[in-house]
């Protein structure tokens, strides 16, 4: 039985954040006839500690810095974005509702991803003339803005995922205010940005990826956003099998950051199933972690799994040290008529 305590906007230590608090409490249930009694244990309810209660933070986190992105509209199975000076229509299957933009502002994009039956198959139609890559910024709080390139895809992606920006915010932030040197391990680190962040605000980064083109998409971002001289080794290699030498090789990280893909194949054919893959990476992970651990964050997308169960599995390696878990999802909220959007979930650990 679960029952929510609050909800505030602008909560605690996540501005922006919507936070709903879930405590999870033993109960039983008798049935008397055809009615249904449910009785709390009475201790519970006199404000007594019990150790089978866990509770668990649920928010939903909104990335509010973003200037060179905007999510304008959503309805209809599509969510219309604004990429710097362009705007983009995608598919997006959770946007159940109306559009609020009329057809002619829809109409004005400059470009739409047409999908296939094949899951993230499909291509642009290009409505506009583009150019093939533009520059976007984002304003690091406290920090100096990160430069990065993006364009348009096969697989409907620009380069970014706009909605992780909170994570960037929040481990930015634990890594400037640490006050000692800091080691940062991303697993399938994309296009670089939550490295880039790590190493803006002083950490020592490890990035893997096992797509070349995207490690060095990455690089390049570095260069953009004079980070260069940042210490950032870039691993084009499968997220398991480096972790597993890293363990074996004894070397420790104070941050983890995980952002795997629902499938995947690593260069040299390794497969990925995020549901099968997941629980023994986390595994490996705690190997690597150091004595004194900063965060640990995993954001997955397009899956069935909840926010609960993503927490639940990274509480279970994170029991030995003291720190808190967070869980949720990242939401955009529409320009149009400000509905969320909700885009992935996510759990993350801090100390």
């Amino acid at each position: 039985m679960c029952y929510s305590s609050f909800n505030e906007l602008n909560a605690g230590k996540h501005p922006g954040a919507l936070t709903t608090l879930y405590h999870y409490f033993p109960h039983y249930t008798t049935f008397e006839g055809k009615r249904k009694e449910t009785i709390r244990i009475a201790n519970f309810l006199q404000g007594k500690n019990w150790s089978l209660m866990t509770t668990f933070p649920f928010s939903l986190l909104e990335s509010t810095h973003w200037r060179d992105y905007e999510l304008l509209d959503t309805g209809d199975g599509l969510k219309l974005e604004r990429f710097g000076q362009y705007i983009f229509a995608r598919p997006e299957s959770q946007a159940m509702w109306s559009r609020a933009l009329s057809a002619a502002e829809w109409n004005n994009a400059h470009a739409v991803f047409q999908p296939t039956a094949e899951e993230s198959g499909g291509h642009w139609i290009e409505k506009k003339k583009l150019p093939e890559k533009w520059e976007m910024k984002y304003p690091l709080p406290h920090l100096q803005d990160l430069t990065f390139s993006v364009m348009t895809t096969p697989g409907r992606h620009l380069g970014v995922f706009p909605e992780v920006a909170s994570h960037w915010d929040f481990m930015a932030d634990l890594v400037r205010k640490a006050g000692r040197p800091v080691r940062v391990l991303n697993l399938f680190g994309y296009t670089g940005l939550a490295s880039l962040a790590a190493a803006a605000a002083g950490a020592q980064v490890t990035h893997v990826d096992a797509s070349k083109k995207s490690v060095s998409w990455a690089r390049e971002n570095q260069a953009l956003s004079g980070l260069s001289e940042k210490p950032i080794r870039w691993i084009v290699e499968d997220a398991v099998k480096y972790v597993q030498r890293e363990e074996k090789r004894g070397v420790k990280y104070d941050g983890i950051i995980l952002d795997p893909p629902k499938f995947g194949r690593g260069p040299k054919g390794e497969v990925w199933e995020v549901y099968k893959s997941l629980p023994s990476l986390f595994e490996l992970c705690r190997a690597c972690l150091s004595n004194d651990p900063l965060f640990v964050i995993a954001t997955l997308y397009a899956v069935r799994a909840s926010a609960i169960h993503v927490a639940q599995a990274l509480d279970e390696i994170m029991k030995k040290y003291k720190g808190s878990m967070d869980s949720g999802e990242l939401v955009t909220r529409e320009t149009s008529a400000k509905r969320l959007l909700s885009q992935a979930v996510y759990a993350r650990w801090s100390k």
